[in-house]
């Protein structure tokens, strides 16, 4: 029997570099998305199943807010990678499904937990007030799509791709039509299915979800079957990526042409910002097509680079090993940032509105955002490679690899 082939580009503490730097990219789009919501507070509109939609006057903040939709989808999908490489990996120290499946159902509590104790009160105290007693955000969602995850680990990639078609459809076919946005939901819809709040009876917001499950387990298992591919043949699914990619821009690209189903709602206009700005609460396949077609070309691209110059993107790895770390931390240093520094909010160097022009809104033409969003990773950085040397130590307290 032939030995099973290693997982490239494998660090001594069992990382995996390629996936690290892909994670620690994304988690910088991330914090651009939230510097411009938290510190400049000019974010747009969400890209919502219904209800106003986004609409970009210049390049700058359109692709601000585009390159950060590489995030969410990467995050789903990498995490359904890595909870088989874990599942593998625990199996071979002895471990059992059901150990690993209560694994994953205890991370997802204390995801949950950390999202409604201390995540939720970070957006209460931020700049603005979100005023939302309950926000159902991407924590939740992760938790959630992790635990209801740990059930299918075990099947086959050919039926792991069954259901991450079949949530998609299912989701699509689901949903309302965007004429019907508005209160009306219940709390099983929201943590569910359909994005949306529920509003009391003096109009204040007492639930508001961004991001059901199901809409998001599709990318988890499509991960898992990737993760499996992976097991089996690290170097060749790698090099196959970048094909898979491109096929997916090319779903796309047919099915925002048709402007029928795949996109939730029809595009809003004819310019290539709003052929590109597409529906993400819940993601549309327009979206996932786009998204992760581009995901999957960067992970290629990523994947070349550590195979040749790995210290080019071990910086990247830094914040890719410690998610949850950064996102927490993140969260609470643009919001002190934006206190401190921007309370009315700043600019970047053109800005958006849904119904105005840039000049007709009397927004400035020159910003700070790009240097805040700089100054928190320059901050971020040492932070997070201490903390990642913290949690691998054998000594290191067994919470510290939840977090």
């Amino acid at each position: 029997m032939s030995q099973q082939p290693k997982l490239s580009s494998q660090s001594a503490a069992g990382r995996v570099l390629d996936l690290d730097a892909w994670r620690g990219l994304i988690m910088i789009f991330m914090a651009l998305d939230h510097a411009n919501l938290l510190v400049a507070q000019k974010h747009p509109l969400s890209e919502m199943w219904g209800g106003a939609f986004p609409v970009f006057y210049s390049v700058l903040p359109f692709l601000t807010r585009f390159v950060t939709h590489l995030c969410a989808p990467g995050f789903f999908f990498l995490m359904g990678v890595g909870m088989v490489l874990f599942a593998r990996s625990h199996q071979e120290r002895g471990w059992s499904r059901a150990a690993v499946i209560r694994h994953f159902w205890l991370r997802g509590a204390v995801l949950i937990a950390l999202k409604l104790l201390v995540v939720n009160r970070i957006w209460a105290w931020a700049p603005g007030g979100w005023g939302i007693q309950v926000y159902i955000g991407v924590l939740i969602a992760l938790a959630g799509t992790m635990m209801l995850g740990s059930l299918l680990l075990w099947l086959r990639p050919a039926l792991l791709l069954v259901v991450t078609v079949g949530l998609m459809v299912g989701v699509e076919l689901l949903m309302p039509d965007p004429s019907r946005w508005g209160p009306g939901l219940s709390l099983v819809q929201l943590v569910l299915l359909v994005p949306g709040g529920i509003v009391g009876p003096q109009g204040e917001a007492l639930v508001w979800s961004n991001y059901p499950i199901l809409p998001w387990l599709g990318l988890v298992a499509l991960g898992m079957a990737v993760g499996q591919w992976l097991d089996r043949d690290s170097v060749g699914v790698r090099r196959q990526a970048w094909k898979i990619g491109v096929a997916f821009l090319a779903g796309f690209a047919l099915l925002r042409y048709l402007d029928g189903f795949g996109n939730i709602r029809p595009r809003m206009g004819n310019s290539w910002m709003e052929y590109l700005t597409l529906v993400k609460y819940p993601p549309s396949i327009t979206f996932v097509l786009l998204t992760m077609g581009l995901n999957l070309i960067l992970w290629w691209a990523l994947w070349r680079l550590s195979e040749r110059a790995p210290a080019v993107v071990q910086p990247l790895a830094v914040f890719g090993r410690t998610p949850l770390f950064f996102y927490v931390l993140h969260l609470l240093l643009f919001a002190a940032l934006g206190h401190l520094f921007t309370p009315s909010g700043s600019s970047i160097l053109a800005m958006y509105s849904p119904r105005r022009s840039p000049v007709a809104a009397g927004w400035s033409t020159y910003g700070t955002e790009y240097q805040y969003w700089l100054l928190g990773l320059v901050i971020l950085f040492p932070l997070c490679w201490w903390y990642g040397r913290l949690k691998q130590r054998p000594s290191a307290p067994g919470i510290l690899r939840f977090l």
